[in-house]
């Protein structure tokens, strides 16, 4: 809850997806062989020669990894091989670049027996998210470092909080990639020219925030479908929704979903919708139906 708005100020609520996850090795290489980073998913090998070497806004994990070897104060460049795999669609709102981003660095502290406390993780990684992002509000990597429902207004850090009833949520994939910088670069510029209108729509997007929390700690379900809801009827006002994000949000909401909403920046990506045990099956195949690439269930108590 809360995307777009957060950059302004105003509060967000983000939830880690239980079993959607990505997963970093790093094992030694032979003398002189470098850094060698493989994101199997992406079909790319990275040669990093220099822990200190320029990394351009396109090598975003090539940059995770110069930039925590220098966190964990290791000279020069050690021999590693550093594969890395995700469950996490990419460019699709559910936080993937901040998973692998955390998956790297947790990983290449482990190999080097260091032990990082989550704070210092989630710092690392939001600078790969300004990397990529332009101007990320720093939730995706807060919740991901710390696997916790949170509650984040920028520049105040997180805040964990009680969820007074599981929420059963269904994820449904348009199957469109979206870039974060560019849509969040084009919000900035709408309100740069109607400050007085956007204003008004992030106030309105951080006060469905403020009552969500309450819905959620007093375990109201109804109330926070409403609100989902009334969160994507904002988003849509922003311009950060589409036609197949609508559709499935739509197709959610009618086949018995308490409320539904896009996740992330929007243009593409996913939705959520939160539903009951009795209705999930239902909503999952209504998602199905209305050309869903990928319907995910998880459960965040």
């Amino acid at each position: 809850m809360g995307e777009h708005a957060v950059v302004y100020g105003q509060p967000a609520i983000a939830v880690p997806v239980a079993g959607l996850r990505a997963r970093a090795t790093v094992t030694a290489a032979p003398a002189g062989s470098g850094i060698v980073l493989v994101a199997r998913d992406l079909g790319t090998t990275w040669r990093i020669e220099s822990a200190n070497q320029q990394i351009s806004q396109s090598e975003a994990l090539p940059f995770v990894v110069a930039h925590t070897l220098r966190h964990l104060g290791v000279l020069g460049t050690p021999d590693l091989r550093i594969e890395l795999t995700s469950d996490l669609p990419v460019a699709s709102g559910l936080g993937s670049s901040a998973a692998v981003a955390v998956a790297l660095i947790r990983a290449l502290a482990g190999h080097f027996d260091r032990c990082l406390e989550p704070a210092a993780v989630s710092a690392l990684a939001f600078e790969a998210e300004r990397l990529q992002h332009g101007t990320p509000s720093g939730i995706d990597n807060t919740v991901v470092a710390y696997e916790q429902p949170v509650w984040f207004v920028r520049g105040q850090g997180m805040e964990t909080f009680t969820v007074g009833q599981p929420l059963r949520l269904l994820i449904g994939d348009t199957g469109l990639t979206s870039s974060t910088r560019e849509v969040v670069g084009d919000v900035r510029a709408a309100w740069q020219g109607e400050p007085a209108r956007y204003e008004a729509l992030f106030a309105a997007i951080g006060q469905v925030s403020h009552l969500a929390r309450q819905a959620i700690e007093q375990g109201d379900l109804p109330a926070l479908g409403r609100l989902l809801s009334e969160n994507h009827g904002l988003l849509q006002e922003l311009g950060v929704s589409c036609s197949e994000l609508d559709r499935l949000v739509a197709a959610a909401t009618s086949a018995g979903a308490l409320g539904a909403k896009l996740s992330g920046a929007g243009r593409g990506g996913n939705m959520i919708a939160l539903v009951e045990p009795e209705t999930s099956d239902a909503v999952a195949a209504a998602l199905r139906a209305t050309r869903a690439r990928q319907v995910v269930a998880t459960e965040v108590a």
